[in-house]
């Protein structure tokens, strides 16, 4: 009898094991995945006329950026996560970008202005205050960090200098501006992507700040963000 339960808990312990492995091995692939469609994303803003002078006029400036592939407004009617994003930091000492963190965007108390419609949303974080609060666990935009819809169209490069909010957001929906207002979104940790990302448990500040990990799978995404900032 005892051999039967030894060998029942030995089954359901490799089982278990199995089954971490297979979670561990699909969240790295999830996590490559949304570093590519960072890359994208950014990419869809660089070429989209009405966005790219803002954007790039900014970025330049930027201490932070937070890139989101998707945005689901069901998500938002529903009380859950709304999306998923990568957030590259720059470090002006060493005079490079680093990253990405991981993070998603949630709360009930906003919504999309495109009904029905998913959403590449990009926070640039212009502060130090803004940088800080998404270094932390969860950060609750307009609360612990001030936040502005970035301006479009003519006219907007000069418009973004005269800006002071600690991050910056825009939005495209369908190709187009969507004018997302994510004041009261709640910005959260993905702790479970950076471990299978960088093989360890890892805070975002060891990943931006401190610079202790790196894959060498997110240098397109790095690239193209550094070419846009020209830094």
């Amino acid at each position: 009898m005892r051999q039967i339960v030894s060998a029942v808990l030995a089954a359901a312990t490799l089982g278990w094991g199995f089954s971490g492995l297979a979670v561990a091995a699909d969240d790295a692939q999830d996590a490559r995945q949304l570093v590519d469609k960072a890359r994208l994303t950014f990419e869809n803003f660089m070429a989209d006329k009405d966005l790219e002078p803002s954007v790039r006029s900014l970025v330049k400036r930027a201490k932070g950026v937070l890139i989101y592939p998707q945005i689901l407004k069901g998500a938002f009617i529903v009380g859950l996560s709304g999306g998923s994003g990568v957030m590259l930091a720059y470090d002006e000492r060493a005079r490079k970008w680093g990253g990405p963190a991981f993070y998603t965007i949630g709360e009930a108390s906003f919504g999309l202005q495109i009904g029905g419609e998913a959403s590449e949303v990009i926070l640039v974080a212009l502060t130090d205050r803004g940088v800080a609060s998404l270094l932390s666990t969860s950060a609750k935009l307009g609360a612990d960090a001030s936040i502005a819809v970035g301006p479009v169209g003519i006219g907007a490069e000069a418009a973004t200098a005269n800006l002071s909010a600690d991050l910056v957001s825009y939005s495209r929906a369908k190709g187009l501006f969507a004018g997302i207002s994510l004041e009261g979104a709640v910005v959260a940790v993905r702790g479970a992507l950076n471990k299978a990302y960088y093989g360890k448990e890892v805070t975002p500040t060891a990943i931006l700040v401190q610079h202790e990990v790196t894959n060498p799978q997110a240098a397109g995404l790095i690239g193209t963000v550094s070419k846009a900032a020209g830094k």
